[in-house]
């Protein structure tokens, strides 16, 4: 690795890094030298109870489910989103009949339709898969839609001009120009998802860190919680910097409050 290569990575990470130190420690300021209580344990605390967990696989397992219902809901929102937001951005007769549907769906958040969740398809895995992927596909179809819309109309009749066939058109001309206004989507609905499983398994599931929270807070297991709470926001925090990474290879801007 030369010297330009090594700044380049320590310009790029070690703010990160940094951001990460700090975060810890106002953490353990605050839990030691304000809260003072066993109700809001300090970060050490709460890394040896993962440590425990994770050597005696329950922290595993339980982040090993979430994160499988998390990425199956995903999978399958994202699959039924991208072609119907092609659709609707395509052609504006299906943007004008399927708009009323999307709009005024996506408005019923998925955690208000647990408990249909749970009457349709019982207290399993499609239960928590079809949550996350209803949480996750109307974020999809319009960020995909608005994509193709904002694909400049000159791109369109440069490949035309040149003699490019209306399916080289979609994939070289239409897609690339759309995806990052498609990953931007996927990052947001990334987002969704974790939110959606958390309740989703609060409610009804006998395993993941949804259920894991919940039985903390039955039998008061605080610093378990916090574990919890820990794995969540950083297996969230990696899934949004690939999806970051992602978007700005496709040449887009990510938002910082999307």
């Amino acid at each position: 690795m030369n010297n330009g290569t090594l700044h380049k990575v320590l310009t790029h990470y070690v703010p990160y890094l940094l951001g990460f130190a700090l975060l810890f420690a106002t953490w353990h300021i605050v839990a030691v030298y304000s809260f003072k209580s066993v109700l809001f344990p300090p970060p050490l605390a709460v890394l040896r109870k993962a440590a425990e967990l994770t050597a005696s696989g329950v922290l595993i397992e339980q982040a090993s489910v979430s994160l499988a219902r998390i990425a199956a809901g995903f999978l399958l929102g994202v699959s039924i989103g991208i072609p119907i937001g092609l659709l609707m951005g395509s052609f504006s007769f299906l943007k004008k009949l399927l708009e009323p549907f999307t709009e005024f769906l996506r408005f019923i958040p998925s955690v208000a339709l647990i408990s249909v969740a749970v009457i349709w398809f019982g207290i399993g895995e499609e239960s928590k898969i079809f949550l996350i992927a209803y949480g996750t596909v109307f974020i999809v179809i319009l960020n995909t839609a608005a994509g193709v819309l904002s694909i400049h109309p000159d791109k369109l009749r440069a490949a035309r001009t040149l003699g490019a066939s209306p399916r080289q058109i979609f994939f070289f001309v239409a897609l690339p120009a759309a995806m990052p206004e498609i990953l931007t989507g996927l990052r947001i609905a990334m987002g969704n998802s974790f939110t959606t499983i958390v309740a989703a398994e609060m409610i009804a599931a006998d395993r993941g860190l949804g259920q894991m929270l919940w039985t903390g807070r039955l039998f008061m297991l605080i610093e378990e919680i916090f574990v919890s709470l820990l794995v969540l926001g950083l297996a969230g925090f990696a899934a949004d910097r690939l999806f970051r990474v992602a978007i700005t290879k496709f040449g887009g801007k990510y938002s910082v409050v999307a």
